[in-house]
């Protein structure tokens, strides 16, 4: 049994093992994350917000992609410093390295699959890195290992993590007092709503459903 933060209510504890996790993973267990890097985030899902969370906590800079430009002001608010609409600026990895001055990232954390796999290495610092943590974009889709090659890239995939990290992780959320973000909670006999809100891509932080002693 592993202790989780003490300060954390049982509905931000339990957002921990998975997505908080395999953030922490990607940028600091396997990443090796340390202040002033630049991080690229993909959307605002469970994974991307602790991710920014835990950059920000180590002093890295973030820029956040997302489709929706209100997501975007709200992911400004907790302190990306660089915001991207995908969908309105298809070509992002441009916009990337005007942010960043012509440097480019040295981690991303890569959702969308082989979609925007290639912006994703484009946007790299040479010896940046990408931590593959999903495909939202479809599982088809050719990539180009020459641009691996050229960016001197480092590319793993991340699939949360283990217990010496997950004790690592609680233990900086325990000593920063960082919270987890938290859209809504949810009866567990209240599903079909908390799913139906799910999908409809509207939340911004974690759905939670609660499991009562009843």
């Amino acid at each position: 049994m592993v202790a989780c933060p003490a300060h954390l209510s049982w509905e931000e504890a339990a957002t921990l093992p998975c997505a908080a996790l395999t953030a922490w993973q990607a940028l600091l267990a396997e990443g090796q994350l340390k202040a002033g890097d630049w991080v690229l985030l993909q959307g605002s899902g469970g994974v991307s917000l602790f991710a920014l969370q835990f950059a920000l906590l180590h002093g890295a800079r973030v820029i956040c992609s997302s489709s929706q430009d209100e997501k975007l002001q709200r992911l400004a608010v907790m302190g990306a410093t660089g915001l991207i609409n995908y969908r309105s600026t298809p070509d992002w990895h441009q916009q990337v390295m005007d942010i960043t001055s012509g440097y480019g990232v040295d981690h991303v954390l890569e959702v969308g699959g082989p979609g925007s796999f290639a912006q994703s290495l484009l946007s790299l610092h040479p010896s940046g890195q990408v931590n593959v943590i999903g495909y939202l974009g479809g599982q088809q889709g050719e990539i180009n290992p020459l641009l691996i090659l050229q960016k001197n890239a480092r590319v793993r995939g991340i699939a949360v993590g283990p217990r010496q990290s997950f004790e690592a992780m609680n233990r900086a959320i325990e000593s920063s007092g960082m919270r987890p973000l938290i859209d809504s909670v949810y009866d567990w006999l209240d599903l079909p709503n908390a799913l139906a809100y799910l999908q409809s891509g509207r939340h911004f932080g974690k759905v939670v459903l609660r499991i009562s002693a009843d």
